[in-house]
């Protein structure tokens, strides 16, 4: 199952904006299939809207950011064809109408979403070493509830090679923000920084 990793920008229906990293796939029939865990704003604004985008950026700070609570308020733009809003400074994006659920999982929905539109905004020049251990780390800072302190040890001392070799200033903020998310879990049991967390 090829999953891509991206940030979901949806509103609600008074406009307000909600950023979240999700991996995304596709069905059979082409579709984009999103499938948050309840309770989750994505899938209540999507619900509600009918409407989501999906940002590719190479900005790993906003994955670290939203994940950690760290930073959720990024610039955002006005989508062009949906009821919702874009990533400003995404170097691409795909608006999404909602074309069905299935419901298998009542702790998991499965969206499925329609591609409207698609815009690119500036060339993709590829992930570097250090963006891709912020992207894993950040998966990681979402499940340290249920993985053993010893993996995840593991898994940073692994991706800190890549952070120590290849990080530019962006991912240096990610990267402590990430770290900081793993000793604050460790202190209190919860990742999330709760002054900048909405």
């Amino acid at each position: 199952m090829l999953i891509h990793e991206t940030i979901i920008t949806t509103c609600s229906i008074d406009g307000v904006a909600h950023i979240a990293p999700m991996g995304i796939r596709h069905d059979e029939n082409g579709l984009t299939i999103l499938a948050p865990f309840r309770p989750s704003r994505t899938l209540d604004n999507v619900l509600a809207t009918r409407a989501a985008v999906i940002n590719f950026t190479t900005d790993v700070r906003v994955f670290a950011g939203c994940v950690t609570g760290t930073q959720r308020d990024w610039p955002t733009s006005p989508a062009t064809q949906v009821p919702s809003l874009r990533l400003k400074n995404s170097l691409a994006h795909t608006e999404l109408t909602l074309d069905h659920i299935t419901q298998d999982d009542p702790q998991r929905p499965v969206l499925h979403m329609r591609s409207v539109h698609t815009e690119n905004h500036a060339p993709f020049a590829g992930f570097n070493r250090a963006q891709a251990a912020v992207i894993e780390g950040a998966i990681l800072v979402s499940r340290l509830f249920m993985l053993p302190a010893d993996k995840i040890d593991r898994e940073f001392a692994y991706l800190q090679i890549a952070i120590d070799k290849t990080a530019g200033p962006d991912e240096l903020v990610a990267w402590q923000w990430i770290t900081a998310a793993v000793e604050r879990f460790r202190t209190t049991g919860d990742a999330a920084d709760k002054k900048t967390a909405s």
